[in-house]
């Protein structure tokens, strides 16, 4: 794939932000990234445009609550880096393979994400997605 270009690259950041600001903002982490992942708002992003994108990761937090009926506060926590680079590592891997957030929910769920930082956040975006989903294929053959 092509070096993704700078708004996808923003959108990527602007998405790793807003997973460090749920942190921040003392929610859940993995609630809220079920939560978002799931959600209208995440659809939203996942579109080829739509004004959310651009809102700012306050904006988009504030949208999930309310879409949620109001988030998770408390329970567990990942540090900022695992939650910026799952925000970011979701967003790219939209971009990448053109699935949706849901889909790659069930493909690399919180805990995944949370367990597989250290070893892949040093890798190349795309090479720690496609582990992800070599992971995630292992996984459903164990179920097979």
């Amino acid at each position: 794939m092509e070096d993704l270009a700078l708004e996808k690259r923003q959108l990527c950041d602007i998405q790793g932000r807003l997973f460090e600001l749920a942190l921040k903002t003392g929610l859940d982490c993995p609630a809220f990234i079920e939560s978002f992942m799931n959600s209208k708002t995440a659809a939203a992003l996942d579109d080829v445009y739509d004004r959310l994108q651009w809102a700012g990761e306050e904006y988009i937090l504030e949208e999930l609550d309310d879409e949620a009926n109001g988030l998770k506060k408390a329970g567990t926590t990942y540090s900022s880096e695992v939650m910026y680079w799952t925000g970011y590592i979701y967003r790219y891997w939209h971009y990448y393979t053109n699935e949706c957030s849901r889909e790659i929910y069930k493909a690399a769920d919180a805990k995944t994400m949370s367990e597989c930082w250290l070893g892949f956040h040093t890798l190349d975006v795309e090479m720690a997605i496609d582990d992800l989903k070599e992971i995630y294929r292992q996984k459903c053959n164990e179920r097979e």
